[in-house]
């Protein structure tokens, strides 16, 4: 169980970021905020994928008239992304969202700054303010500040950039301060995934708002998958971050996908849907496991509602062990597979059979949880792995063969 750090809640719209709440999954709209059907579709999609919040931009007037509309059409809070003018964020309040993402260092007017955060505070709208690497500008005056934390930091590969974020965040918070108003989201996000690492954990420190995790620019799923992984999950699992955002290049419905995912394995939200493990398989395959694993998966979030976790293994070999903990696990070979309901054996069937065969049974277990029957995750045996000479024949030709020509019992390689 991971012991998250406390912080204050806001309130974004009904989802509370903060305190106790789960960890919140956002996402952001790729298209024009102005296209209104195309904006609706695309936030609806990302709602039902399991976002908790999406952002959308408004750099134009026409953005935000667009908002009324669309706030009509969606069933999530939606955050107004607003980058050098003011007068976006107001407009965006006025239309109805909940919750503004303001980088002060854009706005060079200190009292239209000051306006944005009344106008919210009015509204009980909480702001996300940032210290991203990429957005962040020394000043003149904060020199000082800058030379105390680069000295804290001097032993960090990061320490001077290091001491501009938190000199800046300084900085934004104090004009928040002084309007009385905390009710902020903070995100401090990079390329480097490091200096997130880094970054996050120094603010941590400092500071009890609730932290925006991310990184910046993380590229295309492919690669923006560990970039964007590796530190948010470090963070996560050492309890920092309170609402996460995946940015890659593509589709942002995967962004949706892969932050829930990180949270189910890190058992920090709770899962919807069955989980299923499988085999990366080997040379000791015997089944077509890639086609089948791809058939059971989309079987399963068809049909399966609760979070029954269901493991498919080629082989003998591995597979008991690896599937420990498995509500209903199948194990191939030769051409057949033997299926297992925690732990207990109840079926042994040929290989074109086994995408049936285990969908009914994790539609029965399924079924027997519903009623109170069974539950999640408790074994009834412990599974013992199948006889290597039995039900699946593995290596049963070689060993009888050994076995009648007087020599060893199993087969041993030449040195």
């Amino acid at each position: 169980m991971i012991s998250r750090r406390k912080t204050r809640q806001v309130m974004v719209g009904n989802v509370p970021i903060g305190g106790d709440a789960p960890v919140v999954v956002q996402s952001m709209t790729s298209g024009y905020t102005h296209d209104i059907d195309n904006c609706v579709r695309e936030i609806n999609k990302l709602a039902a994928g399991g976002a908790d919040i999406v952002r959308v931009a408004v750099p134009e007037r026409k953005d935000t008239e667009a908002l009324k509309e669309i706030m009509k059409q969606v069933h999530v809070p939606i955050v107004a992304d607003v980058h050098f003018h003011f007068q976006r964020a107001l407009e965006a309040i006025e239309a109805g969202v909940s919750k503004i993402r303001l980088n002060p260092g854009n706005i060079n007017d200190r009292k239209q700054v000051e306006t944005v955060i009344d106008a919210c505070k009015e509204r009980k709208l909480p702001i996300r303010i940032g210290v991203n690497e990429g957005s962040i500008v020394e000043r003149k005056d904060k020199q000082k500040r800058m030379r105390e934390l680069g000295g804290v930091f001097s032993d960090n590969r990061h320490g001077h950039i290091l001491a501009i974020m938190i000199t800046k965040l300084e900085e934004y918070l104090d004009i928040f301060y002084e309007r009385n108003f905390y009710d902020i989201v903070i995100s401090a996000k990079s390329i480097d995934p490091i200096l997130v690492i880094d970054a996050y954990t120094e603010i941590s420190k400092r500071f009890d708002h609730p932290l925006h995790l991310g990184v910046t620019h993380a590229g295309p799923k492919e690669t923006g998958t560990i970039r964007s992984v590796v530190p948010l999950g470090t963070l996560l699992a050492n309890g920092i971050g309170d609402t996460i955002r995946i940015s890659y290049a593509n589709d942002p419905i995967y962004e949706v996908h892969d932050g829930l995912e990180l949270l189910y394995v890190l058992g920090l939200r709770q899962r919807k849907g069955a989980e299923l493990i499988a085999c990366p398989t080997c040379g000791r395959i015997q089944v077509d496991l890639f086609t089948l694993v791809q058939h059971v998966n989309r079987k399963l979030k068809e049909e399966i509602t609760l979070p029954i976790k269901v493991a498919v293994m080629g082989c003998v070999v591995n597979g008991p062990g690896e599937c420990e903990g498995a509500d209903v696990a199948i194990f191939a070979g030769d051409k057949r597979g033997i299926i297992y309901v925690q732990g207990e054996k109840v079926a042994n069937v040929p290989e074109e059979n086994i995408l049936d065969a285990l969908l009914e049974e994790c539609k029965k277990f399924q079924a027997k949880v519903l009623r109170g029957e069974a539950r999640l995750g408790e074994k009834v045996v412990d599974i013992l792995p199948p006889d290597p000479i039995g039900e699946l024949g593995s290596g049963y030709a070689k060993i009888a063969a050994a076995k009648a020509d007087g020599g060893t019992a199993l087969p041993v390689l030449n040195q």
